[in-house]
C-alpha cells in the first residue's frame, strides 16, 4: 500500500478516440495517496471518459494507468475493482428488484476483500446508516428517490474496500443541506485513509474538498494546481463561460 503522499494513481499519454472524435487527448497527471483530487471541466470534455479508461469500462488507444505501480491497461473491469479502485457513476447504477441493503453487500462480496454473506450484511447495514439509509434498507432499490439511490452506490463502492475511490458528479442534484451533509461525508472518507477523485460541476464543493485540481477541455489538460489557482485560470474560465463571458 502506499504510504501519506506516495503517488497512488499514474496516469501518461492517455488517448481515446470515438471514431474522429478524440475524447481523451495525451493526458498525464499524479495522484497522491490520500488526497481529493478534482478533474473538472465543462460538459463533452472528457472527464467520465477518463474514468472509465481507470476503470476498464474503456479500453485506451494509447498511454498508461499505474495503480500502486502496476499497470491497469488489459485488465478486466473486476480486476481493477480487486486492485482496490471503486466508483460511482454519472447515471446512478443500483439494481432495482434488489434491497438496498442487498446491493450494498454485492460490494463487500465482491470487491477486493471478499466475505461471507452473513459478515456481508453486518458491514452493509453500518454502511447504510453512515449514508443516512437504515429506514429504507429493507426497501428495493426502484423505490427509492434518485438522492437515495446515489447513497445506496456509495455505500455500496466504499463497501468493496477501496483504497481509490471514483465519484462521478456524486454531489449533483443535491439541495443546500443535501450538499453540506455529502461535503462532511466525502471528508469522513478521506480521513479513513481513502484517496478520492471527484468529476464535479459543484465547484463549492471543488473548493472545500480539493487539494489538486486538474481541468479538461475538448480531451485535453488546460490546467492543473491547487483549487483557488485553477478556478481564478483564464483558460479555465474560458472553456466554462466563453471568450466573450470570461472577458466581461
Amino acid at each position: 500500500m502506499a504510504g501519506p503522499g506516495e503517488i497512488l494513481l499514474s496516469i501518461r499519454g492517455l488517448r481515446k478516440a470515438f471514431g474522429g472524435l478524440v475524447a481523451v487527448r495525451d493526458l498525464s497527471f499524479d495522484i497522491p495517496q490520500g488526497r481529493i483530487f478534482g478533474l473538472i471541466g465543462p460538459n463533452g470534455s472528457g472527464k467520465t471518459t477518463v474514468l472509465n479508461l481507470v476503470t476498464a469500462e474503456l479500453t485506451p488507444d494509447a498511454g498508461s494507468i499505474l495503480f500502486r505501480g502496476k499497470e491497469m491497461i488489459g485488465l478486466q473491469s473486476f480486476q481493477v475493482c480487486r486492485s482496490g479502485i471503486a466508483r460511482t457513476f454519472q447515471l446512478v447504477r443500483v439494481l432495482p428488484h434488489m434491497t438496498t441493503r442487498e446491493n450494498v453487500m454485492l460490494g463487500r462480496l465482491f470487491g477486493c476483500d471478499p466475505t461471507s454473506p452473513g459478515q456481508a450484511a453486518h458491514e452493509a447495514d453500518a454502511l447504510i446508516e453512515r449514508v443516512g439509509l437504515s429506514r429504507y434498507a429493507g426497501m428495493f432499490g426502484a423505490q427509492l428517490t434518485y438522492i437515495d439511490q446515489k447513497r445506496v452506490e456509495l455505500a455500496r463502492a466504499l463497501a468493496m474496500r477501496p483504497q481509490l475511490l471514483l465519484l462521478d458528479e456524486w454531489l449533483a442534484g443535491l439541495n443546500p443541506t443535501e450538499l453540506k451533509i455529502g461535503i462532511g461525508l466525502i471528508r469522513q472518507i478521506q480521513a479513513q485513509g481513502i484517496t478520492i477523485v471527484m468529476v464535479e460541476h459543484v465547484m463549492e464543493a471543488i473548493r472545500a474538498l480539493c487539494d489538486h485540481v486538474v481541468v479538461m477541455n475538448a480531451g485535453e489538460k488546460i490546467a492543473e494546481g491547487s483549487s483557488e489557482a485553477v478556478l481564478s485560470d483564464a483558460k479555465v474560465m474560458d472553456a466554462y463561460l466563453g471568450a466573450d463571458d470570461a472577458a466581461a
